[in-house]
């Protein structure tokens, strides 16, 4: 029954715009909560709607994040929100000026739908019981169980403010970008949500102070973990996880840029210089938020001899639309770097296309590659802006390596 009033909904929204019916176009404004529809959950997000240079913008807020959406379209009781730089968007219909229900979908993942609704309101992401018994700032050492019984471990940073809590979870992957959510009793429920990825964390604090939580993804996928206070607990170091075969000095390619023409490290551009090569993906908000910080640095730094390459594994194996993909979000970004088309984002494929890296571990990651053409350093992962000091801490290794690398004959 749910998947019968799902269809009927998608339906009307995207058939409804051509009825004979001339309705007066309803004007969105102000502070929105929005809800995805996981059930037995959901993931909550603070979505607000303003005009801009006359056209009708989308912002999302997680926490001290802001992502701007321009790609705004009413159609009579019709919303359309294009997400971005992801290939995926919010379709909805406007109920009144203070509801709408609707469907987000990815649209390059098979039968990747999510039941969307929001209303005009101010009122906190959950719903907020009783005080908080637990202050849950701070570091913790945390450990991810999937439902095959595979672990991983993170590092949770929060920071607790009355009911607020914000924070993020950092795995040797990268991180779980900007959560933000409220604190009832001696529970937590933290929620993001970026155009691509749908996260949802709760958690309970024990007898013995750890927490007992549950972590889900979009609309099928569930993970457990446990969390316990450790100031001084580190992942395993960034720089240690991808690395060449045994033997093998320089990384060599050969993959078309956005018009189709071959480019490699030996082009004459690359020669002699520094050279950052980036493993990328549209698809991907961690690679959004390294690229951010690489787009305006390469700007500041280009002129001392420094060139950034990034390779794009994208989700579908087809050049037009991988090319389509990158061409968006280097505008978007304003990444006047090259950019190529190298493969798919599956890891094992990703894995052939650089056979001579021991594995591609996540994306994204930055390959340090000094002026004679060797490989210094990979990064696997990043600490996105979410991380706060261990984004800060990135940053200082970063421009001391390149620092290094640029003085040397």
């Amino acid at each position: 029954m749910k998947k019968i009033n799902l269809l009927c909904l998608v339906l009307f929204i995207l058939l409804g715009s051509c009825r004979q019916e001339t309705k007066k176009q309803i004007v969105l404004d102000g502070n929105w909560l929005a809800v995805l529809d996981i059930s037995p959950d959901i993931i909550p997000f603070r979505l607000t709607f303003s005009q801009s240079k006359g056209k009708l913008i989308a912002q999302v807020h997680n926490a001290e994040e802001t992502l701007v959406y321009d790609e705004v379209v009413i159609r009579e009781d019709s919303l359309f929100i294009t997400m971005s730089i992801f290939d995926s968007e919010i379709k909805a219909k406007i109920i009144d000026p203070q509801n709408i229900e609707g469907i987000y979908v990815r649209n390059y993942a098979a039968n990747y739908v999510i039941p969307f609704n929001a209303s005009k309101t101010t009122k906190s992401r959950f719903e907020v019981k009783e005080k908080p018994k637990t202050d849950f700032s701070g570091r913790w050492k945390t450990v991810f169980q999937d439902e095959k019984g595979e672990t991983y471990e993170a590092v949770g940073i929060f920071s607790q403010k009355g009911d607020q809590l914000t924070g993020t979870f950092l795995t040797s992957l990268g991180d779980y970008r900007f959560l933000e959510g409220n604190v009832s009793g001696s529970t937590f429920s933290l929620s993001a949500f970026d155009g691509s990825h749908a996260f949802l964390f709760k958690g309970e604090v024990q007898e013995d102070g750890s927490i007992l939580g549950k972590f889900r993804s979009g609309p099928r996928y569930a993970e457990t973990f446990i969390a316990v206070r450790d100031d001084a607990f580190e992942l395993p170091d960034a720089y240690g996880l991808t690395s060449l075969k045994e033997g093998i000095e320089k990384l060599t390619f050969s993959f078309p840029d956005l018009n189709g023409q071959p480019v490699s490290l030996d082009n004459e551009k690359f020669r002699g210089k520094v050279v950052l090569v980036q493993l990328f993906g549209t698809w991907c908000p961690n690679c959004m938020d390294e690229t951010k910080f690489l787009a305006p640095w390469y700007e500041k730094n280009k002129a001392r001899g420094i060139e950034i390459v990034a390779l794009a594994f994208e989700s579908k194996p087809d050049f037009d639309y991988a090319s389509a993909r990158v061409k968006k979000s280097k505008e978007k970004l304003n990444a006047n770097y090259t950019f190529l088309i190298a493969g798919e984002s599956n890891k094992d494929k990703a894995g052939e296309a650089l056979p001579m890296l021991n594995a591609i571990v996540a994306f994204p990651t930055l390959l340090y590659i000094d002026k004679k053409g060797k490989i210094r350093k990979i990064h696997t992962g990043f600490n996105g802006p979410a991380t706060g000091g261990l984004f800060d801490r990135w940053v200082e290794e970063h421009e001391a390596l390149v620092r290094e690398m640029l003085e040397e004959s």
